[in-house]
């Protein structure tokens, strides 16, 4: 059982004490995260031997190559990075690979704040959905951000589930915060448009 000195710690103080032989603090960092990674990687992959799997290889490549990691850099998106970098590999052994960019991405995206996505997508006329329950309206906007392209999927995931900043995204993902705002951008507007255009519901009266 970890000790409450250990357990009161930070994630970058765990890894410095894992760094210098505290195995125990290993085991803390892996109670703290398991849960949050775990659903993390079922909703990326979709599939949940493969994100056994992942999960699985996330915390080896963590143990193996603490040694990589930099001393006070924070440690979530650290773990992010690695976690999909994995969940990546494996999709293209499974030969899922990532869709192709269908339409040019702009580095220089508005740096304004996006609006919330259960806001942006209710932003619309009234239509048949309008009395549904908020469990109901969440299943939905789920399965339409299950439906986008793996590399605009990815990044709502990061930002709306996981509740990263754009830097840590940027960083997670090996790319130029640009590049996160555009995809983020372009995978809202899809999500808007699949919301607008979703069939009225069978007994809905006009």
């Amino acid at each position: 059982m970890a000790s409450p000195s250990h357990t009161n710690c930070s994630d970058e103080e765990l890894l410095a004490l894992f760094r210098q032989g505290t195995s125990e603090a290993f085991g803390v960092v892996v109670r703290r995260y398991e849960g949050e990674l775990y659903g993390y990687l079922r909703r990326y992959l979709a599939d949940r031997d493969l994100a056994d799997d992942v999960f699985q290889n996330t915390f080896l490549q963590l143990y193996t190559k603490i040694h990589q990691y930099q001393p006070g850099r924070p440690f979530r998106p650290w773990l992010y990075a690695i976690a999909t970098n994995q969940a990546i590999d494996a999709l293209r052994r499974k030969g899922r690979h990532q869709t192709v960019r269908l339409h040019a991405e702009n580095d220089d995206a508005d740096d304004g704040d996006l609006p919330n996505l259960l806001t942006l997508l209710e932003s619309r006329e009234t239509g048949p959905l309008e009395n549904l329950q908020n469990e109901e309206r969440g299943q939905m906007i789920r399965a339409s951000v299950d439906q986008l392209p793996d590399f605009l999927r990815q990044v709502v995931i990061l930002a709306y589930y996981q509740s990263f900043k754009y830097s840590d995204i940027a960083d997670i993902m090996g790319i130029p915060v640009g590049t996160v705002k555009s995809r983020l951008h372009t995978a809202l507007g899809r999500l808007h448009e699949a919301w607008s255009v979703e069939p009225a519901i069978s007994g809905t009266p006009d």
